[in-house]
């Protein structure tokens, strides 16, 4: 498949059709937990708490409720199969899930419509989105930044798709030795979980790149946390002080002005 074949907007300047090419690829395989994607279904757990209790403190929601997020219009934003997007449904929120691959969303729809789940998906960029002037409570950014192609565009669309005082969660990989030995050489070459080439060690960001960049584009980080992995259970956990390979952070849109 070459990235031609995939329907992207070429007026999208964080679009890397590469990189969407290579997701397009794996998309049929997106919910099958001992394939190409196994990393991200062993991460979920973790990436669905951080998300769940970071909105429900700064929307002064109970997480212990059923549907705490509930009333919540949400973006995944680079949504792929919908891995984050489906728990989100079920805790309540109203969701969209946005990705730039037009196989991705389909496989997310077919999914959905098995788990009977009534979620927006569109094959559509965080510019177009914002071009057509769509607004959310928060967005979820989770694995996506290390993909884009460019960085300040693409923060700036997601700035300007949140409500005043919303909120982002996002995940992404440190750019360390370590990242390198375990996202790409562990990960890629040695298990295999993830086909050659999925990730560029070089697009990596470090915590205070990503914070910058964000404070450049108009959010103030509220929160960040290490993902650390634990080999002998294949399980994540969260750490306050390890933020050598994997992180999350929670960030707010600040007011104009």
């Amino acid at each position: 498949m070459t990235a031609a074949s995939e329907k992207t907007s070429s007026a999208s300047a964080s679009v890397d059709p590469a990189e969407i090419a290579h997701f397009s690829a794996m998309a049929a395989t997106w919910w099958d937990p001992k394939g190409p994607f196994k990393p991200l279904h062993n991460l979920n757990p973790t990436r669905i708490a951080f998300a769940r209790d970071s909105l429900c403190r700064h929307f002064n929601r109970d997480p212990k409720d059923a549907e705490p997020l509930q009333g919540l219009r949400i973006l995944d934003i680079g949504c792929g199969g919908g891995l984050l997007t489906e728990p989100m449904t079920r805790l309540g929120a109203t969701m969209v899930g946005a990705d730039a691959s037009e196989k991705n969303i389909k496989t997310a729809q077919a999914h959905a419509n098995d788990m009977e789940l009534d979620i927006d998906y569109r094959n559509i960029t965080a510019e177009e989105l914002a071009d057509a002037g769509e607004k959310f409570d928060a967005i979820l950014n989770m694995e996506v930044i290390e993909h884009v192609a460019d960085i300040p565009s693409f923060l700036t669309a997601c700035h300007g798709l949140l409500k005043d005082e919303g909120c982002m969660v996002m995940s992404t990989l440190n750019r360390t030795a370590k990242s390198w030995i375990m996202a790409i050489a562990g990960a890629e070459y040695i298990m295999r979980w993830l086909p050659k080439g999925t990730h560029d060690w070089q697009k990596f960001l470090k915590p205070s790149e990503l914070s910058r960049a964000l404070r450049s584009t108009g959010f103030e980080t509220l929160d960040l946390k290490g993902m650390v992995y634990h080999p002998l259970s294949g399980e994540w956990s969260l750490d306050d002080h390890d933020f050598s390979v994997n992180y999350l952070i929670l960030t707010e849109k600040k007011q104009d002005g």
